[in-house]
């Protein structure tokens, strides 16, 4: 239900119309109270001049008054569309024959109050009026929530609609290559096109994760459901790892791209993978909505207790008009549909918000069409003497090149097969189990370095077979990774508490993997994480 707040506070005025000053302070003391504004004239021109400004919700008129008497300012504020419903109460000193009345109800009067006035009537009448009006201001306030409302959701169901035809296209986009891909490489091609049509799929596989990924995304932080992982991040490596992710996207528009970073050591506390995602959310929608072959650029300063990292680009630009709204979901920037390599229009909605949970801001200029785009995010920093956690260097990060035996659990089969063939590339010996049930057995005669467990098994969970593991003296110091669809804190929480040394989430890429492995089976490695 919708709730009013607008007007609760809101005053409420009353008219006081009498030609004797005395009389007017007599009627001010009494009818005083919260909210109620009186106004007070001494004759009836003056009192049009108040009513020309103010709308009120009672009008208290004396009759008898020099020049324009009570009934005459009566007919003329009910000949005026602004003042023609205010009720009117008439004061008078006089008997009120019928006669009189009968013009005084014809005028627009609601009651008369014969003076001398009993205050304890008036007050009483004057309360109800009061009372009346504000349901009035109630009820129209309502009404205008709930039109706006009703606008809302009329907007909110045209842009699902909207929303819904451009994800079937965009989920399209990348499907047709992959399943046309699919059916060159079971012809057999030679091996210059099979290279390139495995790079199209890799592509395409990378642009419907980040599909995936987004929308999961806006949907979780827009319900409160992602926490921050906060660690003390360095701007500089923010920067590197948005560029490692988005360059397909530039490299496929064939952009140059100059970065400046500057040397000023910038700690931020802050998640690394959404600092990350920020950064490179801009600078993927940089280089789509830029003509092939055009300038990039991504610069990173400090002003004063902020990190400053613009991204630029002198590619199709925002119309002044929809600079103001390009932050709202399924906002997109007119015929670019059309000109680019398309997307959701969600992403800039969800960097604002992983910005604001970062206590950060984000703005935009452009001067308009083809003219170019400059976003710019603003981050606190941590003061300069913050000490600083040990950043892995290019050796620690290295892969491992140790050959393993890894133990593969999981109940599909496809998934179980094409992580055995990784494996088999990058040199390592591995087992595949597709019945949990059958793990620990297959783990003492395998005698597997590293455990690959999938977490959703129809026969028994991850976690029961992790907690099986543990409870094997020969088996339980084995390094287990957990591979999971589900990535948020509390899914960590759970591997972690299960037992598992990392958490991988779906779809699992070779980087990550030969990252993991080399994680797990890395005693330094182990420790930092």
């Amino acid at each position: 239900m919708l709730k009013d707040t607008s007007t609760a506070m809101s005053p409420v005025y009353f008219l006081l119309v009498d030609d004797l000053e005395d009389n007017l302070l007599s009627l001010e003391a009494l009818l005083r109270r919260e909210n109620l504004v009186l106004l007070k004239a001494r004759s009836g021109e003056e009192a049009l001049e108040l009513l020309l400004v103010h709308d009120v919700a009672l009008g208290l008129l004396d009759v008898q008054m020099p020049g324009m008497d009570g009934f005459e300012l009566a007919e003329l504020m009910r000949g005026n569309d602004r003042t023609r419903h205010v009720p009117i109460i008439f004061l008078t000193a006089s008997t009120a024959d019928n006669q009189r009345k009968f013009r005084g109800y014809e005028a627009g009067a609601v009651d008369f109050i014969q003076k001398p006035i009993e205050w304890d009537i008036l007050r009483s009448k004057a309360n109800v009026f009061f009372d009346l009006y504000r349901q009035k201001q109630q009820i129209a306030d309502q009404r205008d929530r709930l039109e706006a409302y009703a606008e809302t959701l009329t907007r909110s169901d045209r842009y699902k609609d909207q929303f819904l035809a451009i994800l079937a296209h965009e989920l399209r986009n990348p499907l047709t290559p992959l399943r046309m891909g699919l059916d060159v490489l079971r012809g057999h091609p030679a091996r210059e096109r099979t290279e390139q049509i495995h790079g199209v799929m890799d592509r395409q596989l990378v642009h419907l994760v980040r599909l995936v990924d987004d929308l999961l995304d806006v949907s979780r932080v827009s319900q409160g459901k992602i926490a921050l992982q906060r660690t003390k991040v360095r701007i500089a490596d923010i920067v590197e790892a948005a560029l490692e992710a988005s360059q397909p996207f530039v490299d496929g528009g064939k952009h140059a791209l100059r970065v400046d970073v500057a040397d000023t050591p910038m700690w931020i506390d802050g998640d690394k993978t959404r600092l990350t995602q920020i950064v490179g959310n801009l600078l993927n929608n940089a280089a789509k909505y830029t003509p092939t072959g055009g300038s990039l650029a991504v610069d990173a300063t400090r002003e004063g207790d902020e990190a400053v990292i613009v991204v630029s680009d002198n590619g199709m630009g925002i119309p002044p008009a929809m600079q103001a709204n390009i932050f709202e979901l399924f906002t997109q920037v007119g015929e670019h549909l059309t000109r680019s390599q398309g997307g959701l229009g969600i992403g800039l909605a969800l960097v604002k918000q992983l910005v604001g949970m970062h206590e950060g801001s984000i703005s935009v200029s452009s001067e308009g069409e083809n003219q170019g785009s400059r976003f710019t995010v603003r981050l606190p920093l941590l003061p300069l003497e913050q000490p600083a956690d040990r950043v892995l260097s290019s050796d620690d990060r290295g892969a491992n090149d140790e050959r393993l035996k890894v133990l593969v659990i999981d109940d599909n089969v496809d998934v179980a097969e094409t992580i055995g063939w990784l494996l088999q590339e990058m040199g390592h010996e591995h087992h595949v189990v597709l019945d949990a049930r059958l793990a620990l057995d297959a783990a003492h005669a395998f005698q597997p370095d590293v455990v690959l467990l999938d977490v959703g098994m129809p026969t028994m969970s991850g976690y029961d077979v992790c907690r099986a593991f543990r409870q094997d003296a020969l088996l339980k110091h084995l390094p287990i990774i957990a591979q999971t669809g589900w990535g948020q804190a509390n899914d960590k929480a759970a591997t972690a508490e299960a037992g598992f040394n990392h958490h991988l989430v779906k779809p699992v890429g070779a980087v990550d993997l030969r990252d993991a492995l080399a994680l797990v089976t890395d005693p330094f490695r182990s420790a930092v994480v």
